[in-house]
């Protein structure tokens, strides 16, 4: 069984107002500053809890001026952080201070308020006990600060084959439903998603302000290789394994369109630099390590002085 999420990854447009929400608004931990490694001109930020525990990321490729995508079929439409119980007050405040709109609403009895980031990605912070991920608690006090990934919503224009995916081969139980809402969990943290049936909706298309992809867990590469073999069984199109440099993963597209990982908890983000130094400094790839030169300067500059004073 799948043991639930291991990261999201999201496109986003300026790279210093990508940092500015997620690290000094949400409060949010920088956990690596990085390049995306097929196009290394190109920022990759990682954000998480205070030692980047996996179920806890979210990712982006903020490239500037990237054209807004649009919301739809196919995408992962909302991301969900879990956040302490009595903690949705706080978080309404902290949003309207920064001139944030935000809804609020209760889904299989969990109390969350909706929001959207400055590029239109679309989050909710859900009331959720139990979590017991390191926050960081620079920006935001640790009795509010946000937990990790409570869930994701897939929109679909179908949804049989996306549920037997979930449930027949990935290992989720199908747990309720509400209107044209699914939900399916694997009882771990970070292992919730549901998925919304939108057959009169339009299709997603990719840019920024949208879910790239979602990423599930997996303990060590062996597991990821029989992931890769019980997927390719099963008919879906699996890549090779792929280094990632601080997991390795495998990708797909599940039967209504939206790009799925797995990843590998191991090595994790302080293999190229200390626990207490996580994302004060660039970090490259052994194999992009003789063109930093070049890489640093084509990369714009990121004001993160707040975040280690």
């Amino acid at each position: 069984m799948i043991p639930g999420l291991h990261h999201v990854t999201a496109i986003a447009g300026d790279p210093q107002r990508n940092y500015d929400f997620y690290a000094r608004f949400l409060g949010l931990r920088l956990v690596k500053r990085t390049v995306n490694f097929d196009d290394p001109g190109t920022y990759h930020f990682y954000f998480g809890d205070s030692i980047g525990t996996p179920g806890t990321i979210l990712t982006f490729f903020p490239w500037p001026g990237a054209r807004r995508g649009r919301h739809g079929t196919g995408q992962t439409t909302a991301t969900s952080f879990a956040v302490p119980p009595g903690s949705l007050g706080f978080w309404e405040e902290r949003a309207r201070h920064h001139g944030f709109d935000t809804g609020r609403e209760v889904r299989f009895e969990d109390e969350l308020i909706s929001l959207t980031d400055p590029d239109g990605l679309r989050l909710e912070l859900v009331e959720s006990a139990g979590r017991s991920d390191t926050p960081w608690d620079r920006a935001v006090p640790a009795r509010h600060a946000i937990r990790g990934v409570h869930s994701v919503t897939l929109s679909e224009e179908g949804f049989e084959r996306t549920a037997a995916l979930l449930t027949g081969t990935l290992g989720f139980r199908r747990a309720a439903e509400a209107g044209n809402r699914f939900r399916f969990e694997t009882g771990n943290p970070a292992g919730i998603v549901d998925v919304l049936c939108a057959p009169s909706g339009h299709r997603g298309l990719q840019g920024a302000g949208t879910v790239h992809h979602i990423a599930f867990r997996t303990p060590d590469e062996a597991n990821q290789l029989a992931w890769r073999s019980k997927l390719a069984e099963a008919g879906m199109n699996v890549t090779p394994v792929l280094d990632r440099n601080y997991f390795h993963s495998i990708y797909f597209r599940e039967p209504g369109g939206v790009l799925f990982e797995i990843a590998t908890d191991p090595p994790g983000f302080a293999i190229d630099e200390p626990v207490e130094m996580l994302g004060s400094s660039l970090q490259l790839p052994q194999w992009f390590e003789p063109a930093r030169r070049d890489i640093e300067a084509a990369l714009p500059p990121l004001d993160t002085q707040e975040a280690f004073a």
